[in-house]
């Protein structure tokens, strides 16, 4: 797939293999499903690297852009330039982190929990570390005007804490002005439609400390454009007023209430490097004569310490900003922790989510739903809770959804669910999506919502979590938004991993069900075993199961089972391994009942593959270096090898994407044969391992493993040469374990193909029965898969069999037989017989293409007549 994302000038691969790969292409793409299911299971580390490299790339806020200056935004490119172009990847390496020196340790420990908050929040400088001046206000008054600006300005330089810098810059404006009182409003609600002016700190006259100041006062709020400060820091200018009660700006209120008279007032706008206006200073009266007004000198000097203060107060600002989205990422961590913690219970996380958002947010009410996937509009759970729930959280319980107890109000929250986009109504009222009807019926009244989609992994809307009434009396805020938008992705993904779980746990209980099921349908029944038990089991040389040219034509099915426990009891196996006999018996039953009625991969084929291994053993005299339970596993995995063969091999299972293709990405069919091995051997009645230590059973069962994988052709190709190369220099040692698996490895495929080792009636019989299997194979692969199957499954091409069978010999068989030969002289049998085998299919194939050489030349006497 890789190779066609952006083709080269010359392509490598041929049309037609470029037409197929397009193809396949295609239909991935019209599949995404598919593609991240396999993605998941197959993708390894080097290839997820590689797709991290290819899109890190580096995105602007306004999109990507291309160097011929057009945004990625809206392209129309096809799927091969912009698949996952929209996923930007910020790669960090630890070693940036060492740049600001060593940072505090991101875990800590409270009341025994592991968090990510941190105790409390680091503030620049607590109000007990404040210094006011390095000299008295009397030293300070004795210094010339530049002195005394250099002192003032390094008092405040390195205060980072907002409210501490303010308060040096008042205190010291009242002692560079000689004023009497000074206030300072900084800007909130910038980059809003709403902003306004908040002084934390007012009438500050250089007595009182900061926290006498600061102990049980309000913030003064001042709307935006409103009074002397609301207009300065709209227009930003200057203003001097001799007599505050002649300006009609002036608010008379607060001389009112505190029984001060203010005579004169400077205020000046307090900007930052940009030129923007950030707070606004305000100076009231004189010290010594309150009729003397500031003069044009006082703004002068005014003006010059107060361009410092911008600068600090930027600074302070941008400190405390970062301190603040530093305590809420430690604030997102931890609640995530907390999300993740409950992973078993939809009910339960959804109400540790609805606990977290009410302390979080400070709402009076808080309701989550989820949406019925199958009617995409429809809240199929609706969870709800409200401040007394919260108040009541260790009694508060509830096991799952139920009716909610308020309205769910299906205008606001429907439109979040259909649109994935936010709500947040400062005034319900004002809203027409609202329903005032749900507050008539009751007492409480609805006056901000806050209602936000939570989405999964994929960007889906899978619920609606809604909002309502801050504590405080006040609307959500942009901030409340925010928080609340980061807290729902991860309540999204916690909630998706949930039902993930109990999919996989109702999943895992289904698959016990129908493993119990099917064990109980795989099994053979009880009354078979037991006339199998009672049958009278012939001697090995009644069933000539000695001779390497042994014939099964001549046994029923009945005398197959008979013959194949003979063979354990020769071997001895029942006495070594503690097999209970009626155990053999149904277990042979099941394995036989296991095999399916196609052509050749039936239960025959596995019967006469396991008296090869057995004649092997015994007349070839191997059993000398193999242990017992390496000779258990090999007769068991001889009779399993096969099991539940469906009549097409690996490459077909792979072409036609079937689920064992999906189960299995290598050897697939040979997986399969041992998992419906282990399956029945693990059915009650079957259990023929039983008798096994747990050390044996651990050994048998690799041992197992590796003899019915061993089957497989492509194995085979990758081991042989080695065992070829130890056995010609006769280093092969069977004290050696890796040589001991390369010997029983290539026992397993020597016995699978031993058919081409009969005598040449029984070669010729079943080399049919492989052809015509393999015929059907080629038929299902061009009516189904509509492709033209290879030359040996290809019907079309049965007069090539001799000559095929020729090249089966020559590639696959005779090599292993000779290697065989050579290392145990016994073994010849096998090789003679392959050897005179391939020269009849020879001289079939000879005789062909004579035949075909005579009729050709007849047609042309034909024609020329």
């Amino acid at each position: 797939m890789a190779e066609t994302a952006s083709a080269p000038e010359m392509d490598p691969l041929s049309p037609a293999k470029r037409e197929e790969y397009d193809r396949t292409e295609k239909w991935l793409d019209d599949h995404p499903d598919f593609v991240h299911d396999y993605f998941a299971r197959k993708a390894k580390r080097s290839m997820i690297d590689g797709w991290l490299i290819a899109h890190a790339i580096k995105h602007t806020a306004a999109g990507l852009t291309h160097p011929d200056g057009n945004s990625s935004n809206g392209s129309k490119n096809n799927s091969r330039n912009n698949s996952g172009a929209n996923t930007p990847v910020r790669k960090i390496s630890a070693q940036e982190f060492e740049k600001g020196g060593i940072l505090n340790p991101m875990l800590s420990t409270v009341e025994g929990v592991q968090t990510f908050l941190s105790p409390s929040p680091t503030s620049a400088q607590s109000p007990s570390q404040i210094r006011l001046f390095s000299k008295s206000r009397t030293e300070l008054k004795d210094l010339d005007e530049k002195e005394l600006m250099y002192e003032l300005v390094m008092d405040i330089c390195n205060d980072l804490d907002v409210k501490s810098l303010c308060y040096k810059i008042l205190n010291n404006c009242c002692t560079l002005l000689n004023a009497d009182r000074c206030s300072l409003f900084l800007v909130q609600g910038k980059g809003t439609n709403e902003r306004f002016l908040v002084a934390k700190l007012f009438d500050v006259n250089g007595h009182a400390s900061l926290e006498e100041l600061s102990h049980g006062k309000e913030e003064i709020r001042v709307p935006w454009g409103t009074g002397i400060i609301g207009y300065v820091a709209k227009t930003g200018e200057v203003v001097n007023i001799p007599d505050a009660y002649k300006d009609p700006r002036f608010n008379s209120d607060i001389d009112l209430r505190t029984g001060y008279t203010t005579q004169s007032i400077l205020s000046m706008p307090i900007k930052d490097s940009e030129g923007v206006v950030i707070g606004v200073a305000q100076a009231v009266n004189k010290v010594v004569n309150r009729n003397q007004t500031f003069n044009e000198h006082d703004e002068k000097v005014f003006a010059s310490y107060l361009a410092f203060c911008g600068i600090g107060l930027k600074n302070a600002q941008l400190y405390e900003r970062s301190l603040l989205e530093n305590r809420r990422s430690q604030v997102l961590l931890d609640l995530a922790r907390v999300i993740f913690e409950e992973q078993s219970n939809v009910a339960a996380l959804i109400q540790k989510i609805m606990m977290h958002t009410q302390s979080l947010l400070q709402c009076e009410r808080c309701q989550v739903m989820l949406v019925d996937e199958s009617t995409k509009g429809v809240f199929s759970q609706v969870y709800d809770m409200t401040t007394d729930d919260f108040d009541n959280s260790e009694t508060y319980t509830r096991e799952g959804p139920t009716h909610p107890r308020f309205p769910i109000q299906i205008g606001i929250t429907g439109h979040v669910a259909a649109t994935g986009e936010p709500l947040n109504i400062p005034d319900a009222y004002m809203d027409p999506r609202f329903d005032p009807t749900a507050d008539k019926a009751t007492a409480f009244r609805t006056r901000s919502i806050l209602c936000m989609p939570i989405k999964n992994a994929e960007g889906r809307v899978m619920g609606v979590s809604q909002l309502i009434n801050k504590k405080d009396g006040t609307a959500f805020t942009k901030n409340d938004e925010n928080l609340f938008e980061a807290f729902a992705i991860f309540c999204g993904m916690g909630i998706y991993n949930t039902h993930m779980y109990e999919k996989t746990v109702r999943a895992s209980a289904k698959q016990r069900v129908a493993l119990e099921v099917l064990s109980y349908h795989v099994s053979a029944c009880a009354e078979d075993a037991i006339k199998l038990k009672k049958a009278v089991i012939p001697s090995t040389s009644d069933y000539r199961l000695l001779e390497y040219g042994f014939n099964d034509a001549s046994l029923d099915d009945d005398d197959t089972l008979k013959a194949s426990i003979r063979m354990f009891i020769d071997l001895d196996l029942l006495e070594k391994f503690r097999i209970n006999y009626d155990t053999l018996c149904r277990w042979l039953l099941s394995v036989k009942k296991n095999y399916r009625n196609v052509t050749y991969h039936n239960w025959r084929h596995a019967f006469n593959v396991a008296q090869t291994m057995f004649c092997c053993l015994k007349k070839g005299q191997l059993d000398r270096y193999i242990s017992d339970v390496e000779t258990l596993a090999l007769v068991v995995g001889c009779l399993c090898h096969d099991l539940d063969h469906r009549g097409t091999n690996n490459q077909f299972q792979i072409k036609a994407m079937s689920p064992l293709a999906e189960l299995y990405s290598t050897s697939t069919m040979e997986h399969h044969h041992f998992d419906q091995c282990i399956m029945i051997l693990s059915t009650e009645g079957n259990e023929i391992l039983s008798g096994l230590s747990q050390e044996e059973y651990e050994n048998a069962i690799g041992l197992l493993e590796c003899a019915i994988l061993s089957t497989d052709l492509a194995l085979y190709f990758k081991r042989r040469g080695e065992f070829f190369k130890l056995v010609e220099q006769g280093l092969l040692d069977l004290d050696q374990d890796e040589h001991r698996d390369l010997l029983r490895s290539m026992l397993m495929t020597a016995s699978d193909v031993s058919a081409i080792t009969k005598p040449w009636e029984v070669q010729k019989r079943v080399a049919d029965l492989i052809a015509s299997e393999f015929f059907e194979q080629g038929d299902l692969e061009k009516t189904q898969l509509k492709i033209k199957p290879i030359e040996m499954m290809d019907r079309d091409k049965k007069d090539k069999l001799p000559m095929m069978q020729v090249n089966f010999i020559d590639t696959i068989c005779m090599p292993v037989y000779k290697a065989m030969a050579r290392m145990q002289p016994n073994l010849s049998p096998l090789m003679e017989g392959c050897r005179r085998n391939r020269d009849n299919w020879e001289h079939l194939a000879q005789d062909m293409n004579k035949g075909q050489v005579d009729e050709q030349q007849k047609e042309t006497v034909k024609s020329s007549s």
